[in-house]
């Protein structure tokens, strides 16, 4: 049993460094989607993501495609991944990269809120503390305004939030026994063919670029903000709780917001400063390990107890051997 446990201790540490990497890389989408918005329109830039991300991790995983080509997982990228960038550019292209960042930071509430509804966990009253914590501080962030803020585009970002926490939330069951590589690039593709008709129906052909700076952030984006963490954060999902996972995403809102205080300029009051430190609170509660139980209980967790496989008249057959 001890090399097994060893073994499950390496895994759940590899999970979350993962889940770590995926919430930091995450944080750069926004301030790339903001730079590549001058040349895609949303529809674009949501096939353009995708499509240039899918056969790259196609490839990584091509030994698990066939087992991840189910309506399921497809029905599930073609919402997570498609109608959630779908939203999330929109409302970029109409709010702030520090807003539209830390509007993101709701994830991890919902996905606990989901969590407990579905019966899939409910999360300890610590972690539900650094969950309100942390959603406190993006209200403060959000309501102190911001360079290009606006209301409907807070609004669509959350829209793209609510629906990415459902996508967590289902995720784990379609990546049982799957392929965390070939599951994503399939959801990638899915993602991009639902996107497609919005982009070629209400935005047209795109121009051709002018400069090389949107074609630069759109190849960053499908890599580094894209390919990268969200594979990671599959690989991430399959071995630990969905609410666990869900904590981790309070890093892209952070990121998201430093990098636009720093590199686009937008001003950083006070207040939203506070609302920053209070979302890096929250993670750290939201994330605290749980009390080991006592002794007594352990031992009594752990006791093995023995089922009789005996029926009447048969008292050759030795017990079979079961853990509580």
């Amino acid at each position: 049993m001890r090399p097994i446990m060893v073994r499950a201790m390496k895994s759940s540490r590899t999970a979350i460094f993962a889940l770590i990497a995926a919430g930091a890389l995450w944080g750069l989408t926004v301030p790339l989607t903001k730079l590549s918005l001058d040349w895609l329109g949303g529809g674009w830039l949501t096939v353009a993501r995708f499509a240039l991300a899918a056969p790259l991790l196609a490839w990584v995983g091509r030994r698990g495609l066939r087992d991840a080509l189910t309506p399921g997982v497809l029905g599930a990228g073609a919402v997570g991944f498609g109608i959630v960038i779908l939203l999330q550019n929109a409302g970029v292209g109409r709010t702030s990269v520090s807003h539209a960042a830390l509007v993101v930071g709701a994830v991890p509430v919902l996905v606990a809120l989901l969590s407990a509804v579905l019966g899939h966990g409910v999360a300890r009253p610590v972690a539900w503390a650094g969950y309100a914590l942390a959603l406190a501080g993006i209200a403060l962030v959000a309501g102190a305004g911001g360079s290009g803020a606006s209301t409907s585009g807070d609004l669509l970002v959350l829209a793209s939030v609510t629906l990415s926490a459902t996508f967590i939330v289902v995720q784990p069951r379609l990546l049982a026994g799957r392929d965390a590589a070939a599951v994503t690039a399939v959801q990638f593709a899915a993602g991009a063919l639902v996107a497609l008709p919005h982009a070629v129906v209400f935005e047209g052909v795109p121009a051709a670029p002018t400069v090389a700076g949107p074609v630069l952030a759109l190849a960053a984006l499908s890599l580094a903000g894209t390919l990268l963490p969200f594979w990671l954060f599959a690989y991430g999902q399959a071995r630990v709780p969905a609410g666990l996972a869900g904590a981790f995403l309070n890093l892209e809102p952070l990121v998201g917001a430093a990098v636009g205080w720093v590199a686009f300029g937008e001003a950083a009051a006070s207040v939203q400063v506070a609302g920053a430190v209070a979302v890096l609170a929250g993670i750290a509660l939201s994330t605290m390990p749980g009390r080991p139980a006592p002794a007594p209980v352990r031992r009594a967790a752990g006791v093995v107890r023995r089922r009789s496989t005996r029926r009447r008249g048969d008292h050759h057959r030795s017990p079979v051997i079961t853990r509580a």
